[in-house]
């Protein structure tokens, strides 16, 4: 594949426009667009189609780009790595990991590599599963950490590591406090709700759905677990949270907790490497060392 007209390609999906895409380029329209053309012709594919005064993606062009992106990603990654080594300073560890994992797991695992690997740099990303996963597919990072129901993708080596309880917690002195009620019940109070694309969301869902229960009305949205359960200890709402983060809230008698009738939440932890990856750098092999320990 012509990696120049790949290129080119991106810019003209990233600005709308094969105008645009030219002036940012400096190159001609008609050059942009032979480029393009020949694209679709050694693909056997339509990339693009007009619309209105722009253009927009196929769901071929679509894909393609979200590919190609991966593509680049790994070559500036290949790029970096290498210009580290020329200079001696492949001292890094990049790891991506949603809230929970990154609050409760790694703290332990890294103290105990740090201890061992002083002079490794680790860079820790933290987000919700979706943003954690495009972290790592797109070389920003070297390993992933998620909570993720039935989670699978194509490009990804994906180990279940460990099975975590998922409480329901309101604050202290709520109605529900120490109570078991229905399902149907608990979701007519106001929730905190995370942002989209969080696992412990996408589980509260799930669960209204195979009990065919509606799902609660929106009281607060919060982008993190911590900031979700401090509002509780505050006293407002009802939320879904991982055992090992509102354990401690709760024998302080801080919070309170809700069982529901016939529901018992676990949840999988899951480590994530990309499938093409095969071989590790050094630092992330005893990393793994710890990791798999737990």
């Amino acid at each position: 594949m012509n990696l120049h007209a790949l290129r080119i390609f991106i810019k003209v999906a990233e600005l709308n426009s094969v105008t645009k895409a030219a002036d940012a380029l400096s190159i001609s329209q008609p050059a942009v667009t032979i480029q393009i053309r020949n694209l679709e012709k050694e693909t056997g594919l339509k990339l693009i189609e007009t619309a209105g005064r722009g253009i927009k993606l196929t769901k071929e062009g679509e894909f393609l780009v979200e590919r190609a992106e991966s593509l680049f990603d790994m070559e500036k990654d290949i790029e970096t790595k290498l210009l580290q080594i020329k200079n001696g300073e492949l001292q890094e560890l990049r790891i991506a990991s949603t809230y929970f994992p990154a609050n409760f797991l790694l703290p332990v695992w890294l103290a105990k590599f740090k201890t061992d690997f002083p002079f490794v740099h680790v860079n820790l990303y933290s987000g919700n599963s979706n943003q954690v996963v495009e972290h790592l597919l797109h070389y920003k990072s070297d390993i992933a950490f998620i909570v993720k129901e039935q989670w699978d993708h194509p490009d990804l080596q994906i180990k279940h590591l460990m099975d975590i309880d998922f409480w329901f917690i309101v604050p202290q002195g709520h109605k529900y406090d120490g109570q078991e009620v229905p399902l149907s019940d608990l979701m007519m109070e106001p929730f905190l709700f995370r942002e989209k694309g969080s696992s412990t969301r996408d589980i509260l869902f799930s669960l209204c759905k195979i009990h065919s229960v509606l799902p609660p009305k929106i009281g607060l949205q919060f982008h993190g677990l911590n900031e979700s359960i401090r509002s509780v200890v505050a006293g407002y709402g009802t939320m879904l949270a991982p055992a090992l983060a509102v354990k401690d809230y709760l024998e302080r008698g801080e919070i309170g907790r809700v069982m529901v009738k016939g529901i018992e939440i676990k949840r999988p932890v899951y480590m994530c490497t990309r499938k093409n990856e095969k071989d590790f750098t050094r630092n992330l092999t005893s990393f793994l060392h710890y990791v798999k320990k737990t």
